[in-house]
């Protein structure tokens, strides 16, 4: 099993919208290192911190389940949808996503600002300078740790 971070601003899609949705597909990744992580990488039954991201206090809100393996994002399909990519075909799909299920709220928001002032973490991709990712991996360690902090 592998660890995840995957990030959704919170008035677009938050953890409690994943709760009350139950499953979710994780639509809309545009940018290529991130599609590589969910097409190559990423499998049923991964772990996930569901990560709220540009709002007053970003932070880790919760934990998913990577859901399903990754299949073509239909959204790259459809002219009407903001994802559309005129360049993508169904014989050869350029991006790809994969469903995500609730697993459970945490009882804080374990806050970006937190995360960094522990050392255990500084390797951690989320906190590399200028590191902009939607998805990443999260070391083994790092994801213990982490648990803890809650």
């Amino acid at each position: 099993m592998k660890y995840w971070l995957m990030k959704s601003e919170p008035d677009t899609f938050s953890i409690d919208d994943l709760k009350r949705k139950k499953r979710e597909a994780w639509d809309g990744v545009r940018n290529y290192q991130a599609r590589n992580f969910m097409r190559d990488d990423m499998r049923a039954g991964d772990s996930v911190f569901f990560y709220h991201s540009n709002c007053a206090e970003p932070g880790i809100a919760g934990i998913a389940e990577v859901a399903s393996d990754a299949y073509p994002d239909p959204s790259q399909f459809d002219p009407k949808s903001k994802y559309f990519d005129p360049a993508s075909s169904r014989d050869n799909p350029r991006w790809m996503l994969v469903d995500v299920k609730f697993v459970n709220k945490l009882k804080r928001v374990i806050t970006l600002d937190e995360l960094k002032n522990h050392p255990q973490l500084e390797g951690m991709t989320l906190l590399r300078k200028g590191n902009r990712l939607s998805v990443m991996p999260v070391d083994a360690v790092e994801w213990k740790y982490i648990l803890t902090l809650e």
